[in-house]
């Protein structure tokens, strides 16, 4: 691919390039395969198992990466009273009805280069980054914020206040992954390349990171990140806020204890109805 060759001859010059325009037509033409979905930061994989079967665009994450280094502070008009100002390569995606997303009014934004399926609903305020793919079907809640590269599925629901980190650099790290039919709790983190598998319900209030290990009741058993692997949720899981017991004498005597995410169960009947995203609001 031209595209990802230009990407890597710029990228590997570092504070040497000279040619900025060359680098800046590089991140656009970038910018417009990124919004049609056709290149991805991160894409499923079969022969990537210990990653939860995706692998990393490195390419991509370096393209983005070439346009914070070459872009050029401007001033952005949103409206004749409110001015924005940031790197020229990194617009405002541009959008019409055409696209079939549904971009409630009240203060949202989505960068240019990052995809939106069909049917994608954005309830403000919400921000949608650069290198983000958001699949069809998918609704994103008030209060979201899908971080750069971060990639979600098919008939996902991500409610009000959740947080869907972004992972640039380095990168080789896998960025966030949320599978399809996952439903996110509100005011819920997951952040540090975090692999939701389809059909998980992370319930209010969990955040999920590298250093968090989280405790599978129902296969007793401990899930924990690596520094090659990144904290994987399986198929199904069932993720409620939960506490462990701090051992040191001095937490003891007060009684202390730190939070960690529980599976309680796996994904039932009862659960789907819990979850049921009603129709009528779509």
């Amino acid at each position: 691919m031209i595209l990802k060759e230009s990407i890597e001859h710029f990228y590997a010059q570092g504070s040497s390039l000279r040619d900025k325009a060359g680098a800046q037509q590089a991140v656009h033409e970038l910018r417009f395969f990124l919004n049609n979905g056709e290149v991805r930061a991160a894409f499923p994989s079969k022969g990537h198992d210990e990653l939860g079967g995706w692998a990393v665009n490195e390419w991509v994450k370096k393209g983005i990466l070439l346009g914070f280094r070459v872009g050029e502070l401007t001033e952005i008009h949103g409206h004749e009273l409110m001015h924005f100002f940031d790197k020229n390569v990194f617009p405002l995606r541009k959008l019409t009805v055409s696209h079939d997303v549904r971009l409630v009014p009240g203060g949202s934004a989505v960068r240019d280069g990052a995809y939106l399926g069909r049917s994608v609903i954005i309830m403000p305020p919400s921000y949608v980054n650069i290198g983000a793919y958001v699949d069809e079907g998918t609704m994103l809640d008030s209060l979201v914020l899908v971080g750069s590269c971060a990639q979600i599925g098919k008939h996902v629901h991500v409610s009000t206040g959740a947080r869907i980190g972004g992972v640039l650099e380095p990168v080789q790290a896998l960025p966030v992954i949320v599978e399809d039919d996952v439903f996110i709790g509100g005011n819920t983190g997951v952040f540090e390349g975090t692999v939701v598998k389809r059909r998980a319900v992370i319930a209010a209030g969990v955040t999920l990171t590298r250093s968090t290990p989280v405790y599978d009741l129902v296969r007793q058993t401990i899930l924990k990140a690596t520094t090659q692997v990144p904290l994987i949720i399986p198929e199904g899981a069932v993720v409620v806020p939960g506490t462990r017991p701090l051992t040191s004498p001095y937490a003891h005597q007060h009684q202390l204890g730190v939070a960690t995410p529980v599976i309680v169960k796996y994904r039932d009947a009862q659960t789907d109805a819990a979850t049921a995203i009603e129709e009528a609001l779509r």
